[in-house]
């Protein structure tokens, strides 16, 4: 045992007799009060800073992977800055073909091969573009050159139109494996 613990309990009625005035008790409970709220207020600012950060992080990494993935089709518009008229197409097909893979990216999470299939085709396709590119760079008022970069678009938007509508479709369908459970 040790010596407080001795003292106090030799001295128990001693100690018994003497109570402490109302104003301790009023300040221990108003200590007790601005405790709990420094508390609570100290989680609710970390549970703010996790949600912000883990927010930006999901953000980061959503448009990273599109970016990535459009950068190469985006980035090479240099080639066709001579045709006003043609960089606005190819924009217009750029933002498109990045609206109907920001809409499919939720509906890929459930089927991860059905995802890398789909990047395979459409870094395939990109290749296709940036070639397309390099001849129009040559031959800046061949029509040819300029429909076959404009089907190229069209095939990336028919391929995730295409995915969109497959992957809506799976999404409806219930699942007829539980129909039968009791």
């Amino acid at each position: 045992m040790d010596k407080l613990e001795d003292f106090i309990l030799r001295h128990r009625e001693d100690l018994d007799r003497h109570s402490p005035p109302e104003e301790a008790w009023e300040g221990i409970e108003k200590a007790l009060r601005k405790s709990r709220l420094s508390t609570a207020l100290w989680l609710s600012s970390a549970a703010m800073i996790l949600i912000i950060l883990g927010t930006s992080v999901v953000y980061y990494i959503v448009e990273r992977k599109t970016s990535s993935l459009l950068e190469k089709t985006a980035g090479n518009s240099l080639y066709l800055s001579s045709d006003p008229h043609f960089t606005e197409t190819e924009i217009y097909y750029n933002s498109l073909i990045k609206d109907l893979y920001n809409e499919a990216i939720p509906l890929l999470t459930s089927d991860p091969e059905l995802e890398r299939e789909l990047n395979y085709d459409l870094s395939k396709l990109d290749t296709i573009c940036i070639d397309i590119k390099k001849d129009l760079k040559d031959n800046v008022s061949n029509q040819e050159v300029i429909e076959a970069l404009i089907n190229n678009y069209r095939i990336k938007i028919r391929i995730l139109n295409e995915m969109l509508l497959l992957l809506k479709q799976n999404d409806t369908i219930p699942d007829k494996s539980n129909d039968h459970e009791l």
